[in-house]
Formats: structure tokens, sequence, C-alpha cells
């Protein structure tokens, strides 16, 4: 799998942190690549003459690594092999697993000669007190399951204005965008989904019913369900209580609430903020969801995903816009909606609408409406699937398979 993972852009950001004096701290969803990453940083440093007595990796994932210890052994354990006069490179996987994780991270960090990279499947790995020790003295880079032009080039399908990308498109998100389970494609769709099933599983029992004590594992994957159910639209804890309850499952908002921040803090979920475009303010509610993979809908809802196509391609627009490292909301106005405000690298906003297809004069008016009304002069942008499409009233109108692979 190392031949068809290079993961190019997350290589190149380690590299340009490469004894900088920050700890590198990678996280995201469980087998989404996280490892394999380090693992792949590491064959590079090797290729660059970096002696093998000079990297030492440690995964935490293995409980043969970590049982029976305490953080305070596999610190002296691994400065007992730290080499002297010259550069060490040390590599912690799925570091969480370690109780006071946050004391071998720092007294590492505050080791001579040496260079800390990380990872872990939870947020809280930075909300916890590692974020207090080392404050301004670490980067975050978030890892996500494969692109869509990652998964067209692992497949070895070369892009070409001939392609048929909505069919394409539907293998992607009907499998699965987790590199190992894409790398079982060629074994059939059972396999994705044993795999998918594993990986939905591991991440509900052991990073987030074991964490937090949840007792009520029915409840817990209700909620799930119903994010899944409803990625793109607006959703408060409130609402989908009564909702719940309307279907005679009775859970306390204050129940949700904490269930939904569960699923975000274990990258199953990610939320979107509203942002108030005339008045450029964040609001407090009415929240978005979208899911990491959405392969993981087989699992939680087990449909056909043709139905709800334009909310599908929301959610995939929504992760490549984080994949190219914007800060993104929902826009909010008074009787209409964009469907994402982006600030990008250069601190300049950006606004997308986003519909599978507007092949009448009324779909044509609503998707160009929002955009219209917006009257600052920063770029709009409306994605579709058309493959002409019109540009109008300074919106440009980009056909969203060339946007994603471009």
């Amino acid at each position: 799998m190392e031949k068809l993972i290079q993961r190019k852009e997350y290589i190149e950001k380690l590299f340009s942190y490469k004894e900088k004096g920050v700890i590198k701290v990678v996280t995201g969803l469980r087998r989404s690549g996280k490892s394999v990453l380090l693992k792949l940083f590491r064959k590079q440093l090797l290729k660059l003459g970096i002696n093998p007595t000079q990297i030492q990796f440690h995964d935490f994932e293995l409980p043969e690594n970590y049982l029976n210890k305490s953080w305070s052994d596999i610190y002296f354990e691994i400065k007992s092999k730290l080499q002297k006069r010259t550069m060490n490179f040390i590599f912690l996987d799925e570091i969480q697993n370690i109780k006071f994780f946050e004391k071998l991270v720092d007294g590492l960090f505050a080791t001579k000669n040496t260079d800390v990279y990380i990872t872990g499947s939870n947020a809280n790995l930075l909300s916890s007190e590692l974020a207090t020790l080392l404050s301004g003295r670490y980067i975050e880079i978030s890892i996500l399951p494969f692109s869509f032009r990652e998964y067209l080039e692992i497949r070895k399908i070369k892009f070409n204005k001939y392609l048929n990308y909505a069919t394409l498109f539907f293998d992607y998100i009907n499998e699965t965008s987790l590199p190992k389970g894409i790398e079982l494609r060629t074994e059939g769709f059972d396999k994705i989904y044993e795999y998918l099933n594993f990986v939905y599983t591991t991440v509900i029992e052991k990073d987030i019913m074991q964490r937090y004590k949840i007792n009520d594992k029915r409840a817990f994957e209700n909620i799930a369900k119903f994010a899944a159910a409803n990625i793109g639209s607006h959703l408060s804890p409130s609402n989908i209580s009564k909702s719940l309850k309307n279907d005679n499952q009775i859970i306390h908002h204050a129940t949700v609430e904490k269930y939904l921040e569960y699923l975000v803090n274990s990258f199953v979920l990610y939320k979107v903020n509203r942002f108030n475009i005339k008045g450029k303010k964040q609001l407090a509610t009415q929240e978005k969801y979208y899911l990491a993979d959405l392969g993981l809908l087989n699992i939680l809802l087990g449909r056909e995903r043709t139905a709800d196509r334009g909310h599908i391609l929301e959610n995939i627009v929504f992760l490549e816009l984080l994949r190219r490292g914007y800060k993104i909301w929902t826009g909010a106005m008074r009787d209409k909606e964009v469907d994402f405000v982006v600030k990008n690298k250069m601190g300049d906003i950006e606004y997308y609408q986003v519909a599978w297809e507007i092949s009448d004069k009324v779909t044509i008016a609503r998707e160009f409406a929002p955009l219209e009304s917006i009257k600052d002069n920063f770029p709009k942008y409306l994605l579709t699937t058309e493959s002409f499409p019109q540009s109008q009233k300074g919106i440009k109108h980009i056909n969203v398979f060339e946007w994603l692979l471009g």
C-alpha cells in the first residue's frame, strides 16, 4: 500500500517543519493514514541519509508497547536510545493511549536534539494539558481520507474531458475514501463493508463508548444515524431531541449535544458553524455536520446515495475545502443561505454554492440568488455537475469535477 499512498502535500508539510523546534501533531479519523504518513516520512528521512539509529518509531496502537508501563517508563526507555551529538527523530503513534502522555511529550520536546512527531485519533489530544504545556510550540496537521483526485489516481484512471466522472464519483462515495478500504475494492464490496464496519465499531467502542463511559449504546447510535441522515442540514440538539421523541426515543438535548461532540472529537463528523454575512459574525446555533468518509453511510444508514446526491456533493466539497486549508462557515442572510463562506490561506473571503445540477430556470434562479444578493466584491462560485457551466453577474459557474481535480 505504501506505493499507492504518497500524500505528497502532507509529506511536504512535515518536511517544512522538520527540525523547526515545534512538535508535529498529526490528527484524524482512525485508518485515515496517519501511521502510514509517518512511515513514509521516515522512509524519506532514510533516503536523505539519516542513520536508522537516529529514528525511533513507537506504535501505541499495540497494547504490548504500553501496558504495565508508566509515561516515565516509556520516556526513559526512549531517552536511553537517543544518539548523542546528532538529531533524533521520535515518532509516537496513537499517543492518546498513554496516560499522562502530555508529560512524556513535554519531556522529549525539552530534550536536546530531538524532533518529535505524534499522532492521535481524538481531538481532545489538543484540548488537554498538552495544549497548555506546549502553547505555541506545536503545529497540527489534520489528515483526511483520500480525495476524489487521489481515488482516481489509485485506480490509475487518467483525467480527460471524455470520462464519465459522475459514475466514478458514485463509486467513490458508495465505497470508501479510507486507504485500506480502497485497496480492498478489487476483492469486492463485501470486503469493503466488513472493513468499514470494523473501523466504525473500533471508533465507537474504543474511542467513544469506553473513553466517555457511555452505557446507552442504542441512544448514541441513534444520534450518529440521525446526523448521518441529515448531512448538510442545519441541526440543533433540541431539534434532534424533538425529532427522536416523535419516533418514541427519549434522549435529552444535553445528551444529544454531548454525543455530537464525541463524534466530532473522534473525527467521524465535522461541525461547521453559521456565519452572518451581513453582520460579519459567527452564529452559535443551527450548525451543519459532515461525514469524514461517506462510505460510513453504508454502516450507519445502509442506503443508496443517488437520492440525496446534492447533500452528498456538498459534503465532498466541504472536505476538499478543508483539505485546501480553508477556514469554513455556512453563510446566513435574512432569507437566503450560502453553502460555504470560507477564508483562504491569504485571509481573503470566498463564497461557494453547491448543487448537483441546475437544469431549469427555477433551479438556476434558486442557486444563483444567494450569491447575487451578496454585495461585496469577494469571489463567488457555483459548483455543479453541468458539462457547460454558464457564469453570470460576476459569479463563476464551474464544473465541480474539474474543481475537485484541480
